[in-house]
């Protein structure tokens, strides 16, 4: 007769994250881990940090997103995700969305009235098409006039274009553009 007492495993702070990140259903806040793991939030952004340095290497990421965190596929492998799951590939943006989602990306939290300011046309059909496929959100609602809906980016939207946080976003430099837009108007 075996004696069949447990094993009992040390896991280090980064592996016990990613089993309750790996459980969780929707992106969480690491307050909401911190109390799970009866740890304080400075402790499991630390275990998060050292996560994340694990995972760039391997097929999953830890993206961050209004600041709750979620494991993801990485970026690279969507078309073989897509594939082994029978997706159709992923639907190809129009001009009118993609600028839409830089201005939201950018100026988030923003109003339609303001998109449609920066734009310089109407982007009721855009936003809403935008809004169907999980690319943004409402996220509140304007003190202004009228109380306009304040829209912003959602997790699938980092997703999308392959990126763990909107600090990945490449810096905006709204003079260069100007700059580039004056000498085009005297040439």
């Amino acid at each position: 007769m075996s004696d069949s007492t447990p094993i009992e495993i040390e896991l280090s702070l980064s592996a016990l994250l990613e089993g309750l990140l790996f459980v969780a259903g929707e992106p969480v806040a690491p307050a909401q881990l911190a109390a799970a793991l009866d740890l304080n939030v400075t402790a499991v952004e630390k275990g998060l940090e050292e996560l994340e340095r694990q995972l760039a290497s391997g097929g999953l990421r830890l993206q961050r997103h209004a600041g709750r965190v979620q494991l993801t596929t990485a970026p690279e492998l969507a078309e073989p995700v897509e594939r082994f799951l029978g997706l159709e590939a992923t639907s190809r943006l129009s001009r009118a969305a993609l600028e839409t989602l830089a201005i939201i990306a950018y100026q988030q939290p923003v109003t339609r009235p303001a998109i449609d300011a920066i734009r310089g046309v109407n982007s009721d059909g855009v936003i809403k098409s935008l809004l169907g496929k999980g690319l943004l959100q409402e996220v509140g609602r304007s003190e202004g006039p009228g109380r306009p809906i304040l829209f912003g980016t959602t997790p699938e939207f980092l997703q999308h274009f392959g990126l763990n946080s909107l600090s990945e976003l490449p810096p905006l430099n709204l003079q260069e553009e100007g700059e580039r837009d004056v000498n085009l108007l005297k040439g």
